[in-house]
């Protein structure tokens, strides 16, 4: 069987390519899958797709038209996706339902020391050998509070690394995770989370239920020097909302590894291009906002864990079998 993959990156290219290697052919694509792209999947009875990749009802309907009857997604998120539609076309849909939490949880509390001691600001300072400590004066995280909103996986790894700096645990979340009670958290409401913790990290999922869960009102309810990490899924944050408290001063800082708007952005080469988002632009000139591309789950282990589990997903299709990572199941 031949699969095509789109969203490659370069990394991951070799990556993918030695763990088909006997199994499948796979023809790996830098681009992402969109209306513009699917014609390439024509004649390919597997795609693999990407976070970014844009799996509404038109691009579904073209690739079910093209021969295409299973989607690998290699993410764990699939909000991208039509599952309703991709039900009535017959297709199986597979994701990624677990890989490193720690490559998350980690590269959040990056983001968090970094605009917490002003890495960035420092990093360029010194290159142009300035060494004047002007505005770089950061706070111990001993001792503080950390509010974590979702104690999943990934908000249990990042709670751990926060009971080892000494911090007070907050926790919100449907369920509560007993790992993080025994770590000292303390469940509370969203309210008041956001009105106590010093450092705020989102790891809950997009959903209908938690979009925009920091909006004005919530953004308003958190402390003018509280610390805000979000890596998790860019629709969790309005990020308008977010500038316009960023114009008044607010915030020791905000470490962004996502964005709502990040599709046809991030993962790209846009540095010889005009920037058309005004909002995205306006975030960047921010002193204590630091923004990566959507790159916490980029780890070795990660990345391998996906694309095993990818290959895993791909025979179990084959062999007709269903595992927990399939989402929408094929209709005999």
């Amino acid at each position: 069987m031949e699969i095509l993959a789109f969203g490659v990156q370069a990394d991951e290219k070799p990556l993918i390519e030695k763990a088909f290697a006997g199994l499948h052919d796979v023809r790996c694509l830098d681009v992402f899958l969109t209306r513009d792209t699917v014609p390439i999947a024509a004649g390919y009875e597997v795609v693999s797709t990407s976070v970014n990749a844009a799996l509404d009802a038109q691009v579904l309907q073209s690739l079910a038209a093209g021969g295409t009857r299973m989607i690998a997604q290699r993410s764990t998120g699939f909000n991208n996706i039509d599952l309703d539609v991709a039900a009535r076309l017959g297709l199986t849909i597979a994701r990624v339902s677990y890989y490193s939490p720690y490559s998350v949880a980690e590269f959040a509390w990056t983001l968090a020391m970094a605009v917490n001691r002003r890495i960035v600001r420092a990093s360029n300072r010194t290159r142009d050998f300035d060494f004047r400590l002007d505005g770089l004066l950061g706070r111990d995280m001993r001792g503080r509070t950390a509010g974590i909103l979702g104690t999943g996986k990934i908000g249990e790894a990042f709670t751990r690394i926060a009971h080892g700096f000494g911090m007070n645990l907050l926790g919100w979340d449907a369920a509560q995770n007993q790992a993080c009670v025994e770590l000292g958290m303390k469940y509370v409401d969203k309210e008041e989370l956001l009105a106590n913790a010093d450092l705020i990290s989102l790891h809950v999922p997009l959903l209908p239920s938690t979009q925009h869960i920091i909006g004005r009102r919530e953004l308003a309810g958190m402390k003018d020097d509280a610390i805000l990490v979000n890596s998790s899924r860019g629709g969790l944050i309005d990020t308008d909302a977010l500038v316009g408290e960023l114009r008044k001063g607010r915030f020791a800082g905000v470490g962004l590894d996502v964005y709502e708007a990040e599709a046809g952005l991030f993962f790209l080469d846009k540095s010889l291009e005009a920037v058309q988002d005004d909002i995205l632009a306006r975030l960047m000139t921010f002193p204590n906002v630091v923004v990566t591309s959507h790159q916490a789950y980029y780890t070795q282990d990660a990345v391998g864990q996906i694309i095993a589990a990818t290959v895993d997903n791909v025979a179990a299709y084959a062999a007709g079998r269903h595992t927990e990572n399939v989402l929408v199941p094929a209709v005999p």
